[in-house]
């Protein structure tokens, strides 16, 4: 699904921040490979990356003060999965363990975009690289905004604050 974001993505304070190289917040959370995660060969299966990347996310969330389901319960709003990908570099294997690092790569109206990177902890090997774009919606499905207290604190997310 093509969401219709462009470089030139707007900060929290309306100013251009794609192109302008600012430090952006980025989490970083770990978590071991489960052997229900993994093939005959002790490979993981790659359907799981992006459930490792809705971690990531989440992690990213709280460091900043947010939660999903205060936004959900109390606000009605929902951040919808709309476009997902992952690059795989190399096998996460049965217990490894793997650092997921997430961080804010856009933000602009309705649309956010997330960037994600698969490191094995071990030997800080690059196992995958991923991205989703994510649309605010509402219980109905249609396109809202995002409510000011997540505007603000995923712009400074973008500028290289928020929480930590």
């Amino acid at each position: 699904m093509e969401c219709g974001l462009k470089a030139g993505v707007l900060n929290s304070t309306g100013q251009d921040s794609t192109l302008s190289g600012a430090m952006r917040h980025s989490s970083e959370t770990t978590l071991r490979v489960r052997y229900s995660e993994t093939d005959q060969m002790g490979v993981a299966y790659y359907g799981n990356y992006f459930a490792w990347f809705e971690v990531g996310r989440a992690e990213l969330m709280r460091e900043l003060g947010l939660d999903y389901r205060t936004l959900e319960r109390e606000e009605g709003c929902y951040i919808v999965v709309a476009d997902a990908s992952c690059r795989y570099k190399g096998p996460a294997r049965y217990d490894d363990l793997l650092r997921i690092r997430t961080e804010l790569k856009a933000m602009r109206g309705p649309v956010l975009r997330f960037a994600y990177t698969v490191l094995r902890d071990e030997d800080g090997a690059l196992l995958a690289e991923g991205e989703t774009a994510h649309l605010v919606a509402d219980k109905e499905m249609k396109v809202r905004s995002l409510p000011e207290k997540y505007v603000r604190a995923l712009g400074e997310a973008m500028e290289g604050g928020g929480r930590k």
